[in-house]
């Protein structure tokens, strides 16, 4: 029988409701706002690895162009991205093969709601390759 507001059997079953949902929403919520910002990270971290990609792809070996030869300098290549990557804020891994130049970078993306469940940060990672073209590459 109930007496009152209140009915036996019933006490605490709002408590109960509210330590299971209230968790779970405020994961949610730091999904949405921390993972919101990862990835935008991961869009600027692109971003700037395929310029320096392109910035490695454009060091051409002037020894080789004196011959004729159009060859992406390995050295320059590498030198170049990783300094267009620095002036960015980030540090890259480049390789070189060919005339491709592939620029890799990590970036640990701190955390606003999630840090306070313990994940300080959401790591994400961008690659990029640009590739040096050069002459006519299609008919029209």
């Amino acid at each position: 029988m109930c007496a009152g507001a209140r009915c036996e059997g019933e006490s605490g079953s709002l408590s109960a409701f509210v330590v299971v949902i209230f968790p779970a929403l405020f994961v949610l919520v730091g999904l949405v706002i921390d993972g919101g910002a990862a990835v935008a990270a991961q869009r600027a971290a692109t971003a700037e690895v395929e310029q320096a990609a392109r910035a490695g792809a454009g060091q051409l070996a002037a020894s080789e162009l004196r011959n004729g030869s159009v060859i992406v300098s390995p050295q320059g290549a590498v030198a170049a991205a990783e300094a267009y990557a620095a002036r960015a804020g980030y540090i890259a891994t480049v390789t070189v093969a060919g005339p491709t130049v592939t620029v890799r970078t990590t970036v640990h993306q701190p955390t606003v709601i999630l840090s306070m469940v313990g994940i300080r940060w959401i790591t994400v990672s961008a690659i990029a390759s640009a590739t040096d073209v050069h002459g006519v590459t299609r008919g029209d």
